[in-house]
């Protein structure tokens, strides 16, 4: 039966050796397979049914996302997510049930309800980056940690103070610091490492963590339900208040699961995407100079809406995404039954994986793709195939507007008070954090105050 299929070539390698350098060497691990096999690679299995194909092309990346959903199984394929999300997480369900679940989390995050939140990530930013000591070195990724936690309590649960909030806000960056350290990275591709042998073993500790983490979401469920106000505006009221085709509401399990999926999709992902845009911005002066005159343009106060539109901004957003996007790879696809992609015959139980990484650095695209220059946003508009650092299809990230959104404001507010700049002068290169890539935690920048935009103009 197998004679029917073909695969594209890949690296023959034992796994365990092909495993570390995944874990340990993420991007070295893609690009050296693609500079040997080229656009298309398949990762070999012992079980003939069960390989793993990558793919970057744009026509490839098009025909897996065009192709109807029920070819492929998306939950399965990233089940590696369920300890944490929960099981009625929508980006662990397939067919209707996810798309059921993803009409009632998403209309939030667009529009004029999105937009209303920006001013609460302005106040949060300049809460965090008040508590700077000026020329004293701080680690930034654990201030764009500390401003994204709070946006995601304050936007999407609905807190912002009180015993709840400290409580839930201690917890979540303890789980999530364990979750993502270089050490327990590893446990998440490792099912022999996922034992639970009590508090002191490390996968116990992590459950016994997202117990305590259980606990508050279920308490908070339960004082949001016995309250009177109905006319909260946070995305857990707006998720209570909504209804399924059928009139039925979201029962206390799914919205658990969503607040939990929200917060690992959108705290970790956008704080390492903010701390990466520092890093480009001091690592470039001329991008950092270009960034203040625009800011210059729109005066001391502006309105919000104005900073979300400032092209420059909006290019330097963009191009910290493609260079080094924090997913390297969109969502994995179980094939259910055979599909040819690019004249690859791909047998049931194959996972498709459309590396965002990969396609973000293809020379005919991007050219000079390992350097940063937003400029090329500004020249050309790149299709759906060609940049996608929130994936791509009927899974495409439901809450990119509003990582966008946050970035461009938090970006101006502190550009607007403070020049950050590395303690260490060198190149610094992406690690794994968990499922994602992302700056070392342990980088370091000094804040010193900003030229008054006043003056900026006169260095144009």
């Amino acid at each position: 039966m197998t004679a029917t299929y073909n695969l594209p070539d890949g690296p023959q390698m034992p796994r365990w050796l092909r495993m570390i350098k995944f874990i340990n060497q993420p991007l070295k691990y893609a690009d050296d397979f693609a500079k040997i096999y080229g656009d298309t690679f398949t990762i070999r299995s012992s079980n003939s049914d069960n390989h793993i194909v990558y793919f970057s092309e744009p026509q490839a990346l098009e025909q897996i996302f065009t192709a109807d959903s029920s070819h492929f199984e998306v939950g399965r394929g990233n089940i590696g997510l369920k300890f944490l999300l929960g099981d009625r997480s929508f980006m662990l369900a397939d067919g209707d049930r996810h798309q059921r679940q993803r009409q009632l989390v998403a209309p939030p995050f667009h529009g004029e309800r999105m937009r209303a939140y920006g001013q609460d990530i302005q106040t949060i930013t300049r809460q965090v980056s008040n508590q700077w000591q000026i020329g004293k070195p701080f680690k930034i990724r654990e201030s764009m940690q500390e401003i994204t936690l709070r946006v995601i309590l304050r936007v999407v649960f609905g807190l912002d103070e009180g015993e709840l909030f400290e409580e839930l806000r201690r917890s979540l960056s303890d789980l999530l610091d364990f979750i993502t350290s270089p050490l327990m990275s590893s446990t998440l591709f490792f099912g022999f490492m996922q034992k639970d042998f009590g508090a002191w073993s490390p996968w116990g500790r992590i459950l016994q963590k997202r117990q305590k983490i259980d606990q508050l979401i279920y308490t908070l469920l339960r004082e949001r339900r016995a309250e009177s106000d109905q006319n909260r505006q946070d995305i857990l009221s707006l998720m209570m208040a909504a209804r399924y085709d059928d009139g039925q509401e979201m029962s206390d399990e799914e919205l658990h699961d969503e607040l939990m999926t929200l917060l690992v999709a959108g705290h970790e992902t956008t704080a390492s995407a903010l701390t990466w845009a520092f890093y480009w911005i001091d690592d470039s002066p001329e991008v950092h100079e270009k960034l203040l005159r625009e800011l210059n343009t729109i005066g001391v106060n502006p309105d919000l809406s104005s900073v979300a539109k400032l092209p420059y901004l909006t290019a330097v957003c963009q191009e910290t995404l493609r260079i080094y996007p924090i997913a390297m790879n969109a969502f994995v696809r179980i094939v259910k039954a055979p599909i040819k992609i690019m004249g690859y015959e791909l047998p049931k139980g194959t996972a498709i994986v459309p590396s965002i990484y990969l396609a973000h650095h293809r020379e005919e695209i991007y050219p000079q793709s390992k350097q940063f220059k937003p400029e090329r946003f500004l020249e050309r508009q790149y299709s759906l195939y060609e940049y996608l650092p929130f994936g791509g299809g009927n899974r495409r990230c439901i809450g990119l507007a509003f990582a966008q959104y946050e970035m461009k404001i938090v970006l101006a507010t502190i550009l607007s008070e403070f020049q950050l700049s590395l303690v260490n002068k060198r190149p610094v290169r992406p690690v794994r954090r968990g499922l994602t890539i992302a700056a070392p935690a342990g980088m370091r920048m000094v804040a010193t105050p900003q030229v008054k935009r006043a003056n900026t103009a006169a260095l144009v």
